[in-house]
């Protein structure tokens, strides 16, 4: 397996070839080895940002790629919505703790064709990875369901400069900070804060912030 930038192994052509851009090595390692046992696939490269992923995806493309969301430098879904313009044919499975309705819906949005939780039986990995293969959508049946029950609610899209500001609150900058960061006048700010406790139904920063956790909006920075 490839860690990085590190030489491909020779595989098998009837195989599928996977990656894996996840940033937590356990999770990797115990993917590959289920996947390398299966006789329908096999991991041909691990990364455990995105930086490296992009790196790595530009030197060689894996049939499909099992992307997590939350990234150290980033957020999986954007790098979703990034990546299949640049590699239309690559088919992309989240393979994420995240059962969020919104998540699930953002992701598939972006371009994914897989949404599989990690706590997901190895059967419905491999259905997944046989699924996409043959560019059909695959869920896995908790986050099928989910979108089955809430399929006609209303998605909620937040711009780059609403995610932007989010961040910045998370951080638990103020509102004169983040109008000097951003350069725009404090009023703008307000009007930003404003609308954001709106679309995430919150009452005060601190609730916005939790549910803006929860929808894998923002990341936090732990010291």
């Amino acid at each position: 397996m490839e860690t990085n930038n590190s030489p491909l192994s020779t595989l098998h052509s009837q195989l599928f070839k996977v990656a894996i851009l996840d940033d937590h090595k356990m999770v990797v390692e115990s993917l590959s080895k289920l996947i390398n046992e299966s006789d329908i696939a096999q991991v041909t490269a691990a990364y455990y940002d995105l930086e490296s992923g992009r790196l790595g995806l530009a030197k060689s493309q894996p049939d499909i790629l099992l992307l997590d969301i939350g990234l150290p430098d980033g957020d999986g879904v954007d790098f979703c919505a990034e990546i299949t313009k640049v590699y239309p044919e690559l088919k992309i499975i989240m393979l994420t703790s995240y059962k969020e309705f919104n998540v699930a819906k953002r992701a598939l949005h972006n371009g994914a064709l897989g949404y599989v939780l990690k706590n997901a039986e190895s059967e419905e990995i491999f259905a997944g990875i046989e699924a996409v293969s043959r560019g059909e959508r695959f869920l896995c049946e908790e986050i099928n369901i989910l979108l089955r029950e809430k399929r006609n609610e209303e998605v909620i899209w937040y711009s780059p400069r609403e995610k932007e500001i989010l961040q910045y609150i998370a951080d638990g900058f103020t509102t004169e900070e983040i109008s000097k960061k951003i350069f725009r006048d404090k009023e703008t700010v307000r009007y930003y804060r404003k609308n954001l406790l709106i679309k995430l139904v919150a009452g005060n920063t601190s609730v916005m912030v939790k549910k803006a956790c929860e929808q894998n909006l923002v990341r936090i920075n732990k010291i």
